[in-house]
């Protein structure tokens, strides 16, 4: 079966820059109608133009993952705009690095917020539109290699990825009876503009080491994951999680 997303709806939350706006990019052009969502509107426009160019449907919407009220009113301008939301990608994220003993009851919530809380808002409220209208869908979790495996200073991050790997089995159980798919995808280390400066110093050369593949992901090698996932060539997948880290999470302790 082909990776084709001709007819489908697909909500990126986070679509502003980074993994977001690449996933946005793969999805339209594997046939997809996209609505980028993001708080900050004005960053996505470029984005929506840019597509529009090359002949796809898209549209963008103002959106907070930490308030439910902005979420809902997204989903129901994308849907309005575009048609049934029938793929989401949570891809919406946060981080900071510090120990655990230096991280405070705010910076905890920042991140937890948005990486759990934000995206369980998202795919229920995603899901109770889907199963109004009785078309099924396919729900996509950004996840990370961290859920699985921690790394230094980031267990505020780590838990809330862990969470989301056991949120996705959950869902994926609760919500298949109505042919809502829930899946994730756990990258491993990928090149983006937030970290290109910290693997050019001794820390980031010795890190990439320790990755079997010796390199860094780019944005691209999530793609064919995000497709997969996205289409209904996995009709038969739900509650999975799809590592793409190099063989990262292989590596010896």
């Amino acid at each position: 079966m082909e990776l084709s997303l001709d007819g489908k709806v697909a909500l990126v939350t986070g679509a502003s820059s980074g993994l977001g706006e690449n996933f946005a990019r793969a999805l339209a052009g594997a046939g997809a109608a996209v609505v980028l969502a993001a708080r900050r509107l004005d960053r996505l426009e470029a984005l929506r133009d840019a597509l529009t160019a090359t002949g796809a449907r898209v549209t963008a919407v103002a959106m907070d993952v930490t308030d439910t009220g902005s979420i809902t009113a997204g989903l129901d301008a994308g849907a309005a705009a575009l048609g049934t939301i029938d793929v989401v990608v949570n891809n919406a994220g946060v981080s900071t690095a510090a120990p655990a003993m230096d991280i405070g009851d705010a910076d905890w919530r920042f991140v937890v917020d948005t990486n759990l809380t934000g995206c369980f808002t998202v795919a229920r409220e995603a899901a109770v539109r889907l199963k109004a209208a009785g078309t099924g869908g396919s729900i996509v979790n950004i996840a990370s290699i961290t859920g699985m495996r921690p790394a230094g200073a980031l267990v505020h991050y780590a838990s809330a990825k862990a969470g989301l790997i056991h949120m996705t089995k959950a869902l994926a159980l609760e919500w298949a009876r109505y042919g809502i798919r829930v899946n994730a995808i756990a990258p491993g280390y990928i090149e983006t503009d937030i970290n290109r400066d910290f693997f050019t110093t001794d820390a980031g050369k010795a890190l990439i080491k320790r990755i079997p593949q010796r390199r860094l992901g780019q944005p691209e090698d999530l793609n064919g994951a995000l497709c997969l996932l996205a289409s209904d060539a996995s009709g038969f997948m739900t509650g999975s999680t799809l590592e793409v880290d190099g063989g990262h999470l292989c590596s010896s302790l």
